[in-house]
């Protein structure tokens, strides 16, 4: 149970392809997922992969049982351990919203996403999982599942005139709730 360090955008071992994990059920796969999720909370984060901890696996973990400080207006979504995913789109649609990411910290951006998508893998144990999800659940997602195949979120952005740092991007919204 140790909180890692996250590697930030820049680090060359963010833009790697992870490797599937074949050892389920583990005591090593099960520290790292705790390690994770410490990690993950510390940073109030929405979610993590392994890749972020320079992790090579294909592993994320997203979630939790309570609003999120840095994402107070979205909805909970249901804690999950994800393991070697596939996402796959279930329309043409997409939706943009703002998006950060605790390897990219104190910027956010205009990210578009598929709307509706189909997430299979697996949970700790090998369980498979397969949900069908949209909105902040299908955002968060596809964000961390992005970390797996070597992307962060800027490579997404199409417009960086909505791009920049939390505290100029968002100030109107800061001063409002110090009143």
């Amino acid at each position: 149970m140790t909180v890692r360090d996250i590697l930030k955008m820049g680090d060359a071992r963010l833009l790697r392809m992870a490797q599937k994990v074949t050892d389920f059920d583990s005591d090593e796969l099960h520290l790292l997922i705790t390690d994770m999720l410490d990690t993950m909370r510390a940073a109030n984060g929405a979610g993590l992969a392994a890749p972020q901890i320079g992790v090579d696996l294909q592993l994320v973990v997203f979630g939790s049982f309570e609003r999120n400080p840095r994402y107070p207006d979205r909805p909970v979504v249901q804690p999950t351990v994800l393991i070697n995913p596939t996402i796959t789109p279930l329309s043409e649609a997409e939706e943009s919203d703002w998006e950060g990411c605790l390897s990219v910290p104190g910027l956010r951006g205009m990210v578009p996403r598929w709307a509706h998508v189909r997430y299979t893998g697996f949970d700790q144990y090998g369980d498979a999982i397969d949900r069908t999800v949209d909105g902040f659940h299908a955002r968060v997602v596809q964000h961390e599942c992005d970390h797996l195949w070597g992307k962060l979120y800027p490579m997404r952005v199409r417009d960086f005139r909505q791009f920049g740092f939390t505290e100029v991007l968002f100030a109107e919204m800061a001063v409002n709730q110090d009143d």
